[in-house]
């Protein structure tokens, strides 16, 4: 499995910056990068109080991995983790947990079940969760996987977390970072910081915009050069969920394959190659950001100003779409 997120990483830490205002700022800036989620996650303050800054970060990145020790379905020993590789198909959980995933369940519900957090098996027999494979999946492989997936078979009650035959797994990785962000996010926020910003890449939250009063500028890269950018989009106190078929990817026969699979075909979606959601939480526009890769561009405007969204597309043939009041620079 190959993946892509290193290049668009840096793209976007030299656009933050790029071309600040000229208003004399007091505060200094102070940024941090760690591991965690199997990606570099970077925040980035301004504070007149380096302890303040430091502090706040330390708090945001704590949550950070607290979240990836409990939830991710990644990270041995987790809760999800257990519910996947344990013969026990429920799993007791807290309020926080409650709240996580009945907010997956709406996402769910909204995109009319195309957003499935069960996909796992079919990610398996696509060589995503081993070290790839070597021709494409035969039908009935992808049909059996097929046959094991269905968030319908997921049970919210009474505090637990039931998965009801023939369902197999749950697979975090479409949320749990968006969500990870969001809460650093609040954190820095809570913490008395006023200018902030937190990336995983593909989940990015900011606290207002930058002490110089612009915005932050955030680059989004080309999914068709690697080396290039689409654009820059201006964000203050807003997140982004971005999903891409070039982010994560396996290459069978010297033809690559992402990760974005149709519950329907089995396949991994066709016609689009980006999708860039801005709302208020990351949260959201990740979870956002996988739902309407899987959505008719028709479908997914609707949806967005239902929930006050605003969207990119860029479809397979490299043509752009946005909500109206989406801006691209």
């Amino acid at each position: 499995m190959k993946n892509m997120k290193k290049i668009i990483f840096l793209i976007m830490t030299l656009l933050i910056f790029a071309g600040c205002g000229k208003k004399e700022i007091s505060e200094q800036k102070y940024t941090e990068e760690r591991f965690l989620f199997g990606t570099y996650i970077q925040m980035i303050v301004f504070s007149d109080n380096k302890d303040k800054a430091y502090d706040a970060m330390n708090e945001a990145f704590k949550k950070i991995a607290e979240i990836d020790e409990k939830y991710n379905s990644k990270t041995k020993n987790s809760l999800i983790y257990d519910l996947n590789h344990s013969g026990k198909k429920e799993i007791l959980l807290d309020e926080e947990g409650m709240i996580l995933f009945n907010k997956v369940k709406e996402v769910y519900e909204m995109s009319g079940g195309k957003y499935d957090i069960t996909i796992s098996p079919l990610l398996d027999v696509w060589g995503f969760n081993t070290n790839g494979r070597e021709n494409v999946p035969a039908d009935e492989e992808i049909k059996k996987a097929l046959n094991t997936i269905g968030f319908d078979k997921v049970i919210l009650e009474r505090n637990k977390l039931i998965l009801k035959e023939p369902v197999k797994e749950i697979d975090t990785g479409s949320f749990l970072k968006g969500y990870a962000v969001q809460e650093a996010r609040n954190i820095l926020a809570e913490k008395g910081i006023k200018h902030g910003f937190v990336s995983s890449v593909s989940s990015i939250a900011t606290v207002g915009g930058k002490p110089d009063g612009t915005p932050w500028k955030i680059g989004i890269q080309n999914p068709a050069d690697s080396e290039k950018i689409l654009g820059i989009v201006e964000v203050e106190n807003k997140s982004l969920g971005i999903s891409g078929d070039y982010q994560t990817y396996v290459e069978i026969n010297g033809k690559k394959y992402h990760h974005i699979m149709n519950k329907e075909t089995g396949y991994p979606v066709k016609d689009k190659k980006l999708v860039v959601v801005i709302c208020d939480s990351a949260f959201d526009a990740d979870m956002f950001s996988t739902a309407f890769f899987n959505m008719k561009p028709e479908d997914i405007f609707k949806k967005a100003e239902v929930l006050n969204a605003d969207v990119l597309i860029v479809d397979s043939d490299e043509k752009i779409k946005t909500t109206k009041s989406f801006q691209l620079k």
